[in-house]
């Protein structure tokens, strides 16, 4: 048969740990629930709870909280001009804004192309630069700051009125830093951020709504593995000094794609959140959930699980790179995963990995 897995977690010895999880049958009959380890150890299980769930009964479930979330009701009451109730008036409604944040990945070609752009700001309410604010981008050459095109990209947004998610001050993966950051003493290191954050975080106060402040520091270490355990934690402290205005992020994959990764996992998630927030001068930050959100074949049941853990946070959690791999049923699991992420009270926002390009496509 075939083991399709339905959640993971770190235990310790001697208490107890609470499990939410969930996984998709595509076929019906018999079915075993499996507990393993990765070490040898005694497992104990209590209060299990195993809740099926058909395809239909799912949905409705769904549409009854984007109801609850996402919908008001609203009575009208006209009048005439002799102050008696008008039962029998016309009325027509125009909407004026947009409610849910709904964004997509904006690339550099939107400057050079009108058809980009309008069909981009029609949509779009949020936008996220794919790479163009990254320190790659604004400092590849060491002193040698470019930051003409992030600046004219931002300018773009701010004329349509679209919110911009600052993307990212740093990323945390060692095969993403320039050759010459790689190279520097720790002394150096923290020197070079110092400034990168001064010049970066400074130039666009208050002109962001989001930082991602560092990107993937689950899976990876390159800062804390130079400056010490704490690097995550003082890196968000100095980018609050100097704009008070952004909800601050970690911004993570597979923490709600992938329950077969261990590095991500909603309850890791969590307690790098604690940590951060738990350090000194650091405990009335705005901080945000980010979750990438690249998904093969969406776990839906493994996606809600994993948000009704993360939302135990109580700060604000954004799907901000959702994309889903080519395939026949691309178009079917991108809007299982949007409507997923809608109808969930914890997700306040929803960004599309949708990057554009002349040549080609990142995924969709």
């Amino acid at each position: 048969g075939n083991f399709n897995t339905a959640g993971m977690l770190v235990v310790q010895s001697g208490c107890w740990t609470m499990l939410k999880g969930g996984a998709t049958s595509f076929a019906a009959g018999k079915g075993e629930l499996f507990f393993e380890t990765n070490v040898t150890a005694e497992l104990m299980v209590d209060s299990m709870s195993l809740q099926p769930f058909s395809f239909e009964e799912w949905k409705s479930h769904r549409h009854e909280s984007i109801a609850k979330e996402r919908k008001k009701k609203v009575k009208i009451t006209v009048h005439g001009s002799d102050g008696k109730v008008l039962p029998d008036a016309e009325l027509s409604l125009e909407r004026v804004a947009k409610g849910f944040p709904l964004g997509n990945a904006m690339t550099k070609e939107i400057l050079d192309i009108p058809e980009y752009e309008k069909w981009f700001t029609s949509r779009f309410t949020v936008a996220t630069m794919e790479n163009e604010m990254k320190w790659y981008s604004t400092e590849y050459d060491q002193n040698q700051e470019l930051y003409e095109i992030p600046d004219k990209m931002l300018a773009l947004a701010e004329k349509y009125n679209i919110s911009v998610r600052g993307h990212n001050v740093f990323w945390d993966d060692q095969s993403k830093q320039m050759d010459w950051v790689s190279k520097l003493s720790a002394p150096q290191l923290k020197k070079a951020m110092e400034k990168r954050m001064k010049n970066v975080v400074s130039r666009y106060a208050g002109k962001l709504i989001h930082w991602d402040v560092l990107n993937e520091n689950l899976h990876y270490s390159f800062f804390e593995d130079k400056l010490g355990k704490d690097a995550s934690a003082e890196v968000f402290k100095e980018v609050a000094k100097l704009d008070d205005k952004p909800i601050l992020f970690m911004n993570e994959y597979n923490t709600i794609e992938e329950p077969n990764d261990a590095a991500p996992l909603p309850t890791k998630y969590l307690a790098k959140l604690k940590q951060i927030q738990s350090y000194p001068g650091n405990s009335k930050l705005k901080y945000g959930i980010g979750l990438e959100s690249h998904f093969d074949t969406p776990n839906i049941p493994y996606v809600r699980g994993s948000l009704d853990t993360l939302a135990q946070a109580k700060v604000p959690i954004w799907l901000t790179e959702i994309d889903v791999k080519k395939g026949p049923k691309q178009v079917e699991y991108l809007e299982e995963v949007m409507r997923e992420g809608f109808a969930h009270p914890g997700v306040k926002g929803i960004v599309l990995w949708g990057a554009w390009h002349a040549k080609e496509c990142y995924v969709m």
